[in-house]
């Protein structure tokens, strides 16, 4: 340990290189110094989060993950018997919503609500998914 002690935020690469690094704690500028983004990929120094936390929120996001690969196989099904056009990319639109969601979810992880609403609101357009697979 030296001496002077330099207050400094966790700052990475990514926030130069990427165009919206808001996603980073970069400095912010003034009255914004309380200001900590909902979203960031976490610092070398972040606390690590709670193994129970952690162990339910992946127990989740392979839910969403399993049940979308069931509704493409089944999507695949329905595609090889004749399918109409606006099939594949509406099933494909709620399927990467329900994934952006839960990617979300592991961005905000050290947040005390956020991540389990985002998985909570990962399971509509998962519904939606499954409905169209199935009812079509």
């Amino acid at each position: 340990m030296t001496t002077v002690q330099k207050n400094r935020t966790p700052r990475t690469e990514a926030a130069e290189i990427m165009p919206f690094g808001g996603w980073e704690t970069t400095p912010a500028g003034a009255g914004f110094e309380d200001h900590e983004s909902l979203f960031r990929f976490p610092a070398p120094d972040d606390p690590t989060p709670g193994t129970a936390r952690l162990l339910t929120m992946v127990s989740g996001a392979a839910l969403v993950g399993f049940t979308t690969v069931g509704v493409g196989m089944r999507a695949f099904v329905t595609v090889v018997g004749g399918a109409p056009f606006w099939f594949i990319p509406t099933l494909a639109l709620f399927g990467l919503l329900s994934v952006a969601l839960t990617v979300g979810a592991f961005l905000s992880i050290h947040r005390p609500v956020l991540p389990w609403l985002l998985l909570a609101c990962a399971i509509g357009p998962l519904t939606v998914d499954i409905l169209i697979a199935a009812l079509y």
